[in-house]
This record gives C-alpha cells, structure tokens and sequence, in this order.
C-alpha cells in the first residue's frame, strides 16, 4: 500500500483519535456521541497507523514527501 500521509498529519491524526478516546472512556461525551466519537477515533488511528488516507488518494492529495514512495506511485505530466 503506497503512503499517502506525511509525518505531521499521522501524528495529528493519531493525537485527534486519543483525545477522541479519552473523551468516550472518562464519560465526557454521552449518548450518540459515543458512536460517532468511537467510529472516528477508529477512522483516524487506522489512516495515521498505515499512513494511507483514501479520501486523499481519490483527491489526488498527498502529504508525504518521501522519495521511496515517490518512486513507486506513477509520475503525472
């Protein structure tokens, strides 16, 4: 799988999901909330984890700058 997700937004992501996380388990958030909190905490530490985002792979955005991964996604003209 090609990364797509520089180190700052993993990062970013990834401090999102535990406060998101931290919010279901100390009881700040209540009744549907805990879902979407849960679904996105989940969403989030996922895309930072692998360092793939779909939503930026359909817009065609990408935060990593690494030449490894440069070389294997096909160069646009």
């Amino acid at each position: 799988m090609k990364h797509n997700m520089g180190r700052a937004d993993r990062i970013i992501r990834s401090t999102i999901a535990a406060c998101l996380v931290y919010a279901i388990i100390t009881k700040s958030v209540g009744g549907p909330l805990v879902w979407i909190f849960g679904v996105l905490a989940v969403a989030l530490g996922a895309t930072a984890v692998f360092g793939y985002c779909p939503p930026y792979s359909w817009l065609g955005i990408k935060t990593c700058s690494c030449e490894e991964h440069d070389e294997k996604m096909p160069k646009s003209t």
